[in-house]
């Protein structure tokens, strides 16, 4: 291992006021705001750069490589461990920096990426918190999302812990793999229950029952589906909390891991008829938020008997 706690720029969690954001999309521009409003001193990255500048939240750096150079925590939010592999070990990647830093990586990419990150943070020096979130932008804007950070360490965990709690709820869950792990369970999860209000909306629909009335009683039973009335009940354009081409990169993610299980691997017939649900929807419309879901059911489309059968 290269170096230890004292090449680290700051082992004082108070002094960590220093954090770059890796990753500005909706989910990680919203953390980086929200840093920026508590205080923290935020520079940014993204690979393309206008999206970075148009934050005005701080500095925007060159490359990740920079980032690292220049940071006390280096918070990474990717859209999966293809993206996550190249910020962090390409050429002008996290690691090529040799600078050992605080990591704390928010992003969806399964239990092995996170793996393979902390082992080369480990040789380089750093020390990463995985920490993958529940929850969407709204819940960044208030403070309220629920972070479910793993390490090999818990000081290592608890020197990020401020900058955490500026985000929402932390809980400590142990490795860096049962935290990836339990994000996946989470989105695998959420498809179901989002997959399962669409069917149900159409069947009630179809016997003659108020949609809303429906809806109302679907999200009595599972709350989270409220943030998503509009789209459920009107199929309208409303902001994209989770876009469908990522919680179906989620649910690959999630059987790859689940048929790894000891023996013949674990039985997740649901979360395998939901990938398949969200892969037509996929297919047409990528960029829309995980209620367009509900177009899986349309009577233009083929019934999805045939469609799981084929």
């Amino acid at each position: 291992m290269q170096g230890d706690d004292a090449n680290l720029r700051s082992a004082h969690p108070q002094d960590m006021t220093k954090v770059a954001v890796l990753g500005t999309g909706k989910m990680g521009a919203a953390i980086a705001r929200r840093l920026k409003a508590g205080g923290f001193d935020v520079s940014v990255w993204d690979r393309t750069r206008s999206k970075a500048e148009a934050l005005q939240v701080g500095p925007v750096v060159d490359s990740p490589a920079d980032a690292a150079r220049h940071t006390d925590v280096l918070i990474s939010m990717l859209t999966g461990p293809q993206a996550l592999h190249d910020v962090y070990f390409g050429p002008r990647g996290v690691f090529a920096a040799g600078a050992a830093t605080r990591i704390v990586d928010m992003s969806t990419v399964g239990p092995a990426a996170a793996r393979e990150l902390a082992d080369a943070a480990e040789l380089k020096g750093a020390k990463l918190v995985e920490a993958p979130v529940i929850g969407s932008i709204p819940a960044v804007n208030s403070g309220t999302l629920a972070i479910l950070a793993g390490a090999a360490l818990v000081e290592d965990f608890e020197a990020v812990r401020p900058v955490l709690q500026q985000l929402g709820e932390v809980h400590y869950v142990g490795d860096v793999e049962s935290a990836a792990t339990l994000k996946l369970l989470a989105n695998s999860f959420l498809g179901i229950v989002s997959a399962g209000a669409a069917e149900l909306m159409a069947a009630g629909t179809a016997q003659g029952v108020d949609p809303e009335q429906i809806f109302a009683v679907l999200s009595r039973v599972a709350p989270g589906l409220k943030v998503r009335e509009a789209g459920f009940l009107r199929n309208s354009d409303q902001p994209t909390l989770f876009a469908v081409r990522d919680i179906f990169k989620d649910l690959d993610l999630a059987l790859a891991l689940y048929q790894r299980a000891p023996g013949r691997g674990s039985r997740v017939p649901l979360t395998a008829m939901s990938r398949e649900l969200f892969a037509g929807v996929a297919a047409r419309k990528p960029d829309e938020d995980i209620s367009a879901i509900v177009t899986a059911y349309s009577n233009d489309l083929p019934r999805q008997e045939e469609v799981l059968a084929s």
